[in-house]
């Protein structure tokens, strides 16, 4: 069960970079998209890191709740 569980977690996290339009804008390059991740490691590594990661937690945590508040709505 272990194993099916990491699957859908991968899975998922997946879906959230194409969600988060990066596959579209890389044009499906995973060295372009995986650098951009990297990047993004750096930055939460900072000397602001902390500060970073709490404004894209409020960003995803807004996203989230329009996402379902369209489909709630049905637009």
């Amino acid at each position: 069960m272990q194993r099916r569980e990491r699957t859908r977690h991968l899975i998922e996290l997946g879906g959230l970079v194409q969600k988060a339009g990066l596959v579209d804008l890389a044009d499906d390059d995973r060295a372009t998209i995986y650098g951009a991740l990297l990047e993004l490691v750096g930055k939460a590594r900072s000397e602001a890191g902390d500060d970073r990661l709490a404004l894209w937690k409020r960003r995803g945590r807004r996203a989230f709740d329009a996402d379902e508040a369209e489909r709630e709505t049905g637009e």
